[in-house]
C-alpha cells in the first residue's frame, strides 16, 4: 500500500529521512522560555565535503514552511530542493567548494524536535506541551549540531525570511563563530502588521474542529481545512499586486463565464486553493503555530536596550544585506534599519536593493541580479579566506 503524503509526514517527524544527531540529558537545550529541552534532536542535510581545516562550511537557515532538503529530492512531495537554483555543484553557493549545512529548525515538523516528536514521557506527541519556542533557540539548537560537527567558525551564514532572523541572531549570539552573514528579504524584528497576519493563520488553525486543542495526532485528525487557509492567506504576503496581476489578472479558471457562486471561478482563487491542499499534505499544523509565534517574538534590538546597534557592537563579522524591491512582508525599510545598525557598529556591511515585481518569494526564485551579488559577496569573502 503507497502511504499517503500526511503519513509519510507524519513519519519524517520523528525518523527522518536525513541525517541525525540526538543530544541526550548530558546535553540540554536551555529555551528563552526559561524552559530545559531534553532529550532533543535536530535532523539535518549536508552537501559538499569539509575541508582539512574546516574551514569552508556555510550554514543555510531556512524559512518559515521550508526545511533541511535545500538540494535535494524532498522526502514527502518528491520535488526538488527548495533552494536548488543557489545550491549545488558549481552555483553560486557551490557544493564543489562549500561545506553547506541546512537543519530542520527545533520547532518544525520533518525531523528535528517539534510538536509533531513523540514525548518519550508521556508516550504521544508533544502537541502544544511543547515549550514555546524562539529564534534564539533555533539558533542555539544550530549552533550544537555545528559544534557536533566539529566546526569552530562558519565561513558564512545565509538565510532569508525567517532563515535571515537565524542569520542575525547568529551574528549576534556568536559572532566569533561567523566569518560572513548574508540576512535576506529579512528584518531584525517582526512588524505589527506581519503578527497581525500571523494571528489570522493561527485563528484558521485553531478554529478547524479537528485540531481537537493541538490533540490532533492523538486523535488521529488532521487539521487540514484551518492550516490550508492560514496558508492562503500567508501565501498573499509572500507575492505582489504586480506579480498576481500579471500571472492571473482577473482571468476566469476553466470557464467563459462566472458561475454566479462560491466555486474558484477566478484563476488566483484556484492557485490559492491549491497552494493550500499542497502545503496540508507535507506540514504540521502546530509547527505553524510554533514557528510564527517564533517569528513574532523575534525582536534582536528589545534584548539590547532597543538600541539594536548594541547587537552587533565589536562584530568583526561582514555582513550583505539584500532586500527586494517589491517585498512588502520585509521592506527595504527593514533591511535598511538592519544596516544603519551594523554601520554605527562599525561593521563591514554591503547592502543590496534588487528591483523585482515578484515580491518576499524572490528570494527563492532565479533572479540573476540576486544570484549575481551573493556570488560576488561569497567570492570576495572566500578570496579573503584563501577558499580560492
Amino acid at each position: 500500500m503507497v502511504k499517503s503524503r500526511v503519513a509519510k509526514a507524519r513519519d519524517e517527524a520523528n525518523n527522518p529521512s536525513s541525517k541525525v544527531v540526538r543530544f541526550g540529558p548530558d546535553k540540554p537545550l536551555h529555551l528563552a522560555a526559561g524552559i530545559t529541552l531534553s532529550p532533543f534532536q535536530v535532523a539535518y542535510q549536508t552537501y559538499g565535503e569539509l575541508n582539512a581545516d574546516k574551514s569552508n562550511a556555510i550554514l543555510i537557515c531556512h524559512a518559515l514552511t521550508g526545511d533541511q532538503h535545500v538540494a535535494n529530492q524532498h522526502p514527502v512531495t518528491g520535488k526538488p530542493g527548495w533552494w536548488e537554483a543557489l545550491v549545488g555543484p558549481g552555483k553560486v553557493i557551490d557544493t564543489d567548494r562549500f561545506f553547506v549545512i541546512c537543519s530542520n529548525v527545533i520547532g518544525s515538523c520533518l525531523g528535528s524536535t517539534g510538536p509533531a516528536s513523540l514525548n518519550e514521557e508521556t508516550g504521544q506527541a508533544y502537541g502544544l506541551g511543547l515549550p514555546v519556542i524562539t529564534i534564539k533557540d533555533m539558533v542555539r539548537a544550530q549552533a550544537m549540531l555545528v559544534e557536533h560537527l566539529g566546526i569552530e567558525r562558519l565561513f558564512s551564514v545565509v538565510g532569508g525570511s525567517m532563515g535571515g532572523m537565524q542569520v542575525l541572531e547568529w551574528a549576534a549570539s556568536y559572532p566569533e563563530r561567523v566569518n560572513t552573514a548574508v540576512p535576506i528579504a529579512t528584518g531584525a524584528r517582526h512588524t505589527a502588521q506581519n503578527i497581525a497576519f500571523h494571528e489570522v493563520g493561527r485563528q484558521a488553525v485553531m478554529a478547524d474542529p479537528d485540531w481537537r486543542g493541538g490533540a490532533y495526532l492523538k486523535d488521529g485528525r488532521h487539521p487540514g481545512k484551518g492550516l490550508a487557509v492560514a496558508r492562503m492567506a500567508a501565501h498573499i504576503t509572500y507575492l505582489s499586486e504586480p506579480a498576481l496581476h500579471r500571472k492571473f489578472g482577473r482571468n476566469l479558471q476553466d470557464r467563459d463565464q462566472p458561475t454566479f457562486g462560491f466555486d474558484a471561478d477566478f484563476q488566483i482563487e484556484s492557485y490559492l486553493r491549491h497552494q493550500g491542499i499542497t502545503f496540508v499534505d507535507r506540514f504540521d499544523a502546530n509547527s505553524y503555530l510554533y514557528l510564527t509565534r517564533a517569528m513574532d517574538y523575534f525582536d534582536l534590538a528589545s534584548e539590547h536596550g532597543g538600541m539594536l546597534s548594541k547587537a552587533f557592537k565589536g562584530t568583526r563579522t561582514r555582513f550583505c544585506v539584500v532586500s527586494f524591491t517589491s517585498d512588502w512582508l520585509f521592506p527595504t525599510e527593514e533591511s535598511r534599519m538592519v544596516v544603519h545598525a551594523l554601520n554605527a557598529a562599525g561593521a563591514s556591511v554591503s547592502f543590496v536593493e534588487i528591483e523585482t515585481d515578484r515580491g518576499h518569494d524572490a528570494f527563492l526564485l532565479d533572479e540573476p541580479e540576486f544570484h549575481a551579488a551573493i556570488d560576488g559577496f561569497l567570492k570576495a569573502a572566500a578570496r579573503n579566506a584563501g577558499l580560492i
